[in-house]
Order: structure tokens, then sequence, then C-alpha cells
């Protein structure tokens, strides 16, 4: 697999899962352009705000004139019913749904021959736990645009997500009972992601588009009840 002279655009590409992706598409001869709120060597920048995000857009089209892969990885924040303001919803979903669709949007009259888009999800767009409301539906949000964005750009772009459950995207050592609970005996890692990111760019993936892949170990497949397994229902 080779991407020598394509260009990828990755948003979140600074750390954690969407700095292995760019780190990915480097290591097969893309050209990256990043944009991050953390410090990186392309853009820094809030791509929640328009005009940053306009000015990205811009950078990318005067360097490179095409684009080649969108991954829309940034994270929107996390925040729950009993704490999450108007506006601060309102700004995980600029993050996680309205920038997704503002980028392919300005891209996509130059979009190349080929082109793929992969928005990263999360699990947690079919599961929740407490108090997760502004990242769940953001995260929600990009799943159904991705399906949408699939059949609007259906024969010049192809649109997939990834959901990734529990990854690891630090430097710490889950095993014992974090990783036995997974099906597949670990905790997730970054490269987990970035490959699939790199299959669904590929030829490889050539009849693939609207689909949603979650990368979880199996877990969102694992029924729970309580006294099975050692699972235990401890109410609030």
């Amino acid at each position: 697999m080779t991407f020598t002279n394509r260009v990828a655009v990755v948003t979140g590409g600074a750390a954690g899962i969407g700095k292995a992706i760019a780190a990915q598409f480097e290591a097969l001869g893309a050209k990256v352009a990043i944009i991050d709120v953390a410090e990186n060597d392309y853009f820094v920048g809030d791509l929640a705000d328009q005009a940053t995000l306009d000015k990205f857009i811009d950078k990318v089209k005067q360097e490179f004139g095409q684009v080649d892969f969108l991954i829309n990885n940034a994270p929107p924040a996390f925040r729950g019913i009993d704490t999450c303001t108007y506006e601060e919803f309102e700004y995980a979903l600029r993050v996680g749904v309205t920038a997704p669709f503002y980028l392919a949007s300005r891209f996509n009259a130059c979009f190349a021959k080929g082109a793929s888009i992969v928005n990263i999800s999360s699990s947690r767009d079919r599961q929740s736990q407490p108090n997760s409301e502004s990242y769940t539906a953001a995260k929600g949000g990009i799943v159904a645009l991705t399906h949408a964005l699939a059949v609007s750009l259906a024969g010049r772009v192809r649109v997939n997500s990834i959901s990734p459950g529990w990854i690891n995207t630090g430097d710490a050592v889950f095993d014992g009972a974090d990783a036995r609970q997974q099906p597949a005996g670990r905790v997730g890692c970054v490269a987990d992601i970035a490959e699939m990111v790199m299959f669904l760019c590929s030829d490889k993936a050539g009849f693939i588009t609207g689909e949603n892949i979650c990368i979880d170990g199996g877990m969102t497949r694992q029924m729970i009840y309580h006294g099975d397994f050692d699972w235990l229902y401890n109410p609030r």
C-alpha cells in the first residue's frame, strides 16, 4: 500500500489517534495537513470557529490543490446533562459534526479521483454512560452524516466511519480486569484505528462506502447480566 504524492487532511492530528493516523499516512508517502488546537507543524487553530477553518482550508487548497483523504478525527467535548451548558453542547456539535460537514463541503470541488473521507466516531454512538450527552450526540451525528455524505458524493468520494471502543492513547498499561473484560483480550491501541483508516482509504476498500465499522474488541457485542461472570449491578 502506498499513498505517494497524495494529500491527507487530518483534524485533531497532534495527539492520540489523530497523531497515529497522520504518522501512518506520512510513512506511506502522503503529504499531511493537520489542524489541531495543540501545537503541530502545519496549522494550529480551533476548527469550531468558521473563520479559522476557512483559513486552514484556503491554506490546504493553495499549497496542495487537491485533497485525497479527509479524516475527521477531532474529538468533541465530553459534558453531561448535569453540568453541560447550551454553549458547551453547541460547541461539541460544531467540533464533532458541523466542522466535518463544512470541510467536506469546501473541499468538494478539489477532491481527487478515488478520494475517501473517514469520520472517527465512537462506540458511544450506540451505548452510553451517565453524563456523556455532548460527546455522544456528536458521535452519533457524525455516523448519520457519514451515510448522508456517502450518498451525496456517490461515484466520486467514498465516505465511511470508524467507531473506536476503549483505545489507549497514552503510555499507561491496562491489564488485569481491564484487559480480561474485552472479548479480544486487550485494550485497543492507536494503531488499531490507524490501520483501518489506511485500509478504508486504499483501493482495497473500493466497494465500501456509507459504512460504520466498530473497532472495540467486541465489547458492544457482550451481554452483561447481574451475577454473570463476576459482573455486579451497583446502582447509583
